[in-house]
C-alpha cells in the first residue's frame, strides 16, 4: 500500500496572519487568573495573603501552553510576588519564602508536564494521519456517476476519535457493470480493521473478471479461509448493475437487505430467497450461493447499510423504520439525501450511533425528457418558409405562369438554417 500523507506547503514569503480568538485565549488565561489574584491581594488589604495562589498561573500554562511559556508565566508569577510581599509586609518573612518556593515547584512542574503533553498531541496527531491514510486506502471514494448510475456513501465508525472499523464498502466500475459490496465485519477495533482489508483486496482483484457474483463471493472466501482466525466472518451483500440494461442483480451473504426505492413511495426490502450464510462460513453449507435478479428502472434507488443503520434504537428501544426512508432519498442530490437520513437517524437515537454505520446509495438515472429543440427547429423552419409565400411574384408568373413552372426560388431565400 502506497500511503502518502500531503501536507500542504507554505507559499514562499507568506507571512502568517493573525492568530484566531480561539487560539489567544488558552495564552491569556494564565496572565488573567495572575492579575485577578494581584487585585484581589490588594484590595484586600494586608491582613490577607493570596501569595501561594500566584502558582495557579503556572499550573494553568502547563495545560495550555508550552513548556517555554509555563517557564514564563512562572517567572512572571514570582516577580508579581514580591511587591505584594511588600504591600502585605511579609517581604523576607517564612511566609513569603514559602511562597515563592511554591512557584518555583509548580513552574518546574507544569513545565515537565507540558512537555509529555505535547510530546502525546504530537503522537496523537502521527497516529489520526495514519488511520487517515489507511481510510484512503481501505475505503475510498465511490465512482459518483458511472454510465447513468450515480453511487454516493456516507460512513461513521463507532470507534472513538478513528475514521475506519468493521464495515466496508466499495463500488468497482469494471467496463460492462458496476459493482460494488457492503459489509460488516464480526467486532470492532483494528483486529476487524484486518479483516475488512482482507475482503477488500479480494473484491478489488475479482470485480474486473469474475464472471459472476457467485464467484466473487468464493474468491473472498478463500481468502478469509487463508487467513486461518477462528470465528471470524462477515456479513455482506454484493451486487451488480450492468451498463444499459434495466436490472440489478443482488447477492446476498447474511446481511441487512437493502431497500429499494421508487420515488416517495415506501420503500421495498429486497428480502433474499434463500438466507445467506455469511462470508468466511460457506464450509457449513456446501451448497453454492444463488444471486437475485431485480428490474432497476431509470429513477429508482437502492440503500445498501449495515446494522449499525437498521439496529439504531430510540430511548424507547424502538428501531429505526428504514422502509419509511423514501422522502429524505427522494432529492435530486443522493448525496444530500444520505445526509439528510444519517442525521434523521441520529435524531431518532437521541444520541451518535454507538455501532459503525455504512450507508450506500445506487440510483438509475431518470430517463431523459424529450428534447423539444427539433419541433422549435420545424416552427421556425414553417415561419421562414410561410415568409417566403410573400414574397412578390416573379415577372413570369405574373403572365399567367404558374408558381411551379416559374422554376425554383433562389438558394438564398430558400435556404433554412439548422435547428439547434
Amino acid at each position: 500500500m502506497n500511503l502518502n500523507l500531503r501536507v500542504p506547503a507554505r507559499s514562499a514569503g507568506r507571512q502568517p496572519g493573525p492568530r484566531p480568538a480561539t487560539q489567544l485565549l488558552p495564552a491569556i488565561v494564565p496572565f488573567a487568573v495572575m492579575g485577578i489574584l494581584a487585585a484581589a491581594d490588594v484590595a484586600a488589604g494586608p491582613a490577607y495573603g493570596f501569595l501561594p495562589l500566584l502558582s495557579l498561573g503556572p499550573a494553568l500554562a502547563a495545560v495550555l501552553l508550552s513548556p517555554a511559556r509555563t517557564a514564563l508565566v512562572g517567572a512572571l508569577a514570582a516577580v508579581v510576588s514580591l511587591p505584594l510581599a511588600g504591600y502585605d509586609g511579609l517581604l523576607g518573612s517564612r511566609h513569603a519564602a514559602v511562597a515563592l518556593a511554591t512557584i518555583a515547584g509548580v513552574t518546574a512542574a507544569g513545565a515537565v508536564a507540558s512537555a509529555s503533553r505535547l510530546r502525546r498531541e504530537r503522537e496523537l496527531a502521527s497516529v489520526k494521519a495514519v488511520a487517515d491514510a489507511v481510510q484512503r486506502v481501505l475505503l475510498r471514494p465511490v465512482p459518483g456517476r458511472v454510465g447513468g448510475v450515480s453511487t454516493a456513501v456516507r460512513y461513521a465508525s463507532a470507534t472513538a476519535s478513528a475514521q475506519v472499523g468493521g464495515d466496508l464498502y466499495e463500488v468497482i466500475n469494471s467496463g460492462s457493470m458496476l459493482r460494488l459490496i457492503v459489509g460488516d465485519v464480526a467486532g470492532q477495533g483494528l483486529p476487524a480493521v484486518g479483516t475488512a482489508a482482507v475482503v477488500l483486496g479480494a473484491f478489488r482483484e475479482s470485480a474486473y473478471d469474475a464472471p459472476g457474483l457467485p464467484e466473487i463471493a468464493a474468491r473472498i472466501e478463500a481468502s478469509l479461509q487463508r487467513r486461518q482466525a477462528a470465528e471470524e466472518f462477515v456479513t455482506a451483500v454484493l451486487a451488480q448493475v450492468p451498463a444499459g440494461q434495466p436490472q440489478i442483480e443482488i447477492l446476498n451473504c447474511g446481511h441487512p437487505p437493502p431497500l429499494l426505492l421508487s420515488g416517495a413511495a415506501p420503500g421495498r426490502l429486497i428480502e433474499p430467497g434463500e438466507p445467506g450464510l455469511p462470508l468466511g462460513l460457506a464450509q457449513l453449507c456446501p451448497d453454492p450461493r444463488q444471486a437475485a435478479k431485480l428490474d432497476f428502472q431509470p429513477g429508482q434507488r437502492v440503500l445498501f447499510y449495515t446494522d449499525g443503520i437498521s439496529e439504531a434504537r430510540d430511548n424507547a428501544g424502538v428501531f429505526y423504520p428504514i422502509e419509511r426512508c423514501a422522502s429524505l432519498l427522494n432529492g435530486p442530490d443522493i448525496d444530500a439525501a444520505l445526509e439528510q437520513l444519517h442525521a434523521d437517524i441520529v435524531r431518532h437515537a437521541s444520541h451518535q450511533l454507538r455501532d459503525d454505520a455504512t450507508m450506500l446509495l445506487v440510483g438509475r438515472d431518470p430517463a431523459p425528457v424529450a428534447r423539444t429543440g427539433h419541433r422549435h427547429g420545424n416552427t421556425e423552419q414553417a415561419k421562414l418558409l410561410a415568409s417566403t409565400n410573400a414574397l412578390p411574384a416573379p415577372a413570369d408568373s405574373q403572365s399567367g405562369r404558374d408558381d411551379d413552372a416559374a422554376g425554383p426560388l433562389p438558394q438564398s431565400v430558400i435556404e433554412v438554417p439548422p435547428a439547434s
